[in-house]
């Protein structure tokens, strides 16, 4: 059997709790040298900036070396360099560690703060905030939230445990417990299972729901519901009426995209704050905090693979829209 080519460490060390960027160059090309190929494939950056970068010895080599322009081109090869960060506004809400051992962190994540550096959202993201705070820098996550999505989420801190970890996940092995805010209609049945397909095309904004075989499953449950008395969460019920506002537990047995966020809508009770479902209104800018999606990841439940220790973890975040709808909906 061949053998996997290992991935050579990196030899630049972590900006702001931010990997460096690896490029490994592919083993056939038009390419001359390492520079053409960087040109090429960097466009979004410009020629400029990667001539600027290779100028400045800030694209290295295994051995931490810089890379000259005119080196020439090596297929197979790594290099790194560290890409210029993002202008990100600060997410000012507060990141809590619920749990850390020298295996694992379970952290409490607000709205609005990605999981992990993803397009505009780098050094403002959890996982490099908690790098930065704890000076754990090989922490990675297990798993992600949406950024919109606030509550719990499992960092493993040593890369050889990683796998073991993301495996309970992929195995269904977690036990996942979220909690939403939505318009209450009386008409709708609860407690079901809601099952479908669901896909989510690259490039789409949102997921949509097809025929065919279900690969996504959840469990929906109220846990409470007001009257519209008090508030006007806006839209209708089924027959037309003005709806109050429920408390909900969503049970997720499946991981797709925007599971939760697709089976809500599809009973008629989408979460309140949601952007995208039913319908796309506008990307939230990442300055504006007002009007969280009221989605909470409540609860995680597993055997530690590694240890054995049988873990169950609650997030004492509220609903800002159950526990004061006017302020919520004020964007306060």
């Amino acid at each position: 059997m061949r053998r996997r080519r290992q991935t050579p460490p990196a030899p630049l060390p972590q900006r702001d709790g931010v990997d460096p960027v690896r490029v490994r160059l592919p083993v056939a090309g038009p390419w001359a040298t390492v520079r053409e190929h960087l040109a090429e494939r960097l466009t979004a950056a410009g020629t400029g900036a990667v001539d600027g970068m290779f100028a400045a010895g800030r694209i290295v080599g295994a051995d931490g070396s810089p890379v000259a322009p005119d080196a020439p081109y090596a297929p197979g090869t790594y290099v790194w360099f560290h890409r210029e960060l993002p202008c990100e506004t600060p997410v000012p809400f507060p990141l809590h560690v619920v749990y850390r051992d020298e295996h694992v962190v379970v952290a409490d994540k607000p709205h609005f703060l990605a999981t992990t550096p993803r397009g505009g959202h780098v050094a403002q993201t959890a996982l490099a905030r908690l790098r930065r705070e704890l000076g754990i820098p090989t922490l990675t996550a297990a798993h992600r939230l949406d950024r919109l999505t606030a509550g719990l989420v499992l960092f493993t801190v040593r890369p050889e445990e990683r796998g073991a970890y993301q495996n309970l996940f992929r195995d269904r092995l977690v036990r996942k417990e979220y909690e939403a805010v939505a318009p209450y209609d009386p008409g709708l049945v609860l407690p079901r299972t809601v099952r479908g397909r669901i896909v989510k095309e690259r490039g789409e904004l949102t997921s949509r729901e097809v025929e065919g075989e279900p690969n996504a499953i959840s469990r929906v449950e109220i846990l409470g519901h007001r009257t519209a008395d008090a508030f006007s969460p806006g839209g209708v019920t089924r027959d037309g009426t003005a709806p109050g506002l429920g408390r909900y537990r969503l049970l997720p047995s499946t991981g797709q995209t925007h599971q939760l966020r697709v089976h809500m809508t599809a009973l008629g009770v989408p979460i309140l704050g949601d952007p995208l479902y039913p319908v796309v209104t506008a990307a939230v800018p990442a300055g504006d905090f007002r009007r969280p999606l009221q989605l909470l990841a409540r609860a995680l439940e597993f055997t530690d693979p590694v240890t054995g220790t049988a873990h169950r973890f609650r997030s004492t975040r509220v609903l800002a829209a159950w526990a004061s709808y006017d302020d919520w909906a004020g964007g306060q």
